[in-house]
Formats: structure tokens, sequence, C-alpha cells
């Protein structure tokens, strides 16, 4: 059976993958750039893979993160909204400056590897652990993808 910081972590890291999927896409269909467009587009896809795996995982551990929502989920997924906000306006403002889509989208990666580094703290069952750390190294390498891309964007 989880426990109640294990129901935490995966109901957080739930919404984080949530928002991710979110955020990417808004970010996908703010940048001009088609390669830029694709790689935001594969990384909403992935956070959307997470989100199952996520979910499936839980479902094996007693836990349904669908249902359980944490007052720190809820308040995420606001700060999350105001990210994505961000993303829009940022995109309206510079003109969707393909280079100020791609700092906010390493903004939102740093969270959720924070995010990420918390749950792994947590006294997480095994099988658990093994995803988070999955995931967790593949938002980072996602993170220094989006950086290495926003070095290449022509100012």
């Amino acid at each position: 059976m989880a426990t109640e910081n294990t129901s935490r972590a995966f109901t957080d890291l739930l919404e984080v993958a949530k928002t991710g999927m979110k955020g990417y896409q808004e970010a996908a269909e703010g940048v001009s750039n088609p390669q830029i467009k694709a790689e935001l587009s594969q990384l909403s896809q992935q956070r959307a893979q997470f989100a199952s795996e996520l979910e499936q995982c839980g479902r094996q551990i007693g836990l349904s993160p669908a249902t359980d929502n944490t007052i720190e989920s809820v308040a995420m997924d606001a700060a999350a909204a105001v990210h994505r906000g961000w993303i829009n306006i940022k995109s309206a403002i510079t003109g969707q400056d393909d280079n100020a889509i791609l700092g906010e989208c390493e903004n939102g990666d740093a969270v959720a590897l924070k995010s990420y580094e918390t749950a792994l703290s947590a006294d997480l069952p095994a099988e658990a652990k093994t995803i988070v750390q999955k995931q967790h190294s593949e938002i980072l390498a996602a993170k220094n993808r989006i950086t290495a891309l926003k070095g290449n964007v022509s100012r």
C-alpha cells in the first residue's frame, strides 16, 4: 500500500507531466522554425507518455493518481497555467520569438526537474522510483536539448 508521501509525489508528478504536455504543445504552436516546432511537438508527446506511465505505475502500487488531489498539486497546476500563459504572452509580445519561447520551455523543465527531485527524495516503492528516475533523466536531456536549440536560434 502506498504512503501519503508516495501518493502526493505521484499526484504532483502527474500534474507536472500533463502541464509539460500542454506547455510544449502551446510552445510548438508558437514557434516559427519547423525543426523547433517538430522537437517541441515530440516533447509534448513524451510528456503525455510520462503521464500514462505514472498513472499505470500508480495503479500498480495502489494509487489512483488521476483522482487524488493534494493542495500542492492544485497550486502547482495554477502556477503551471500561469507559465503556459506566459508562453502565450511572450510569443504575442515578441512576435513569436522562438528564442523567448525556448527560454520559457527551459524554465518549465527546470521546475519539472525540481518536482522530480522532490519525489525521488520520498520513500517510493522500487518500481515507482525506477520510472521516476528514468523520466527525470529524460527531462534533463530535454532541457539540455532546449538549451542547445536556444543557442542555435538566430536572433
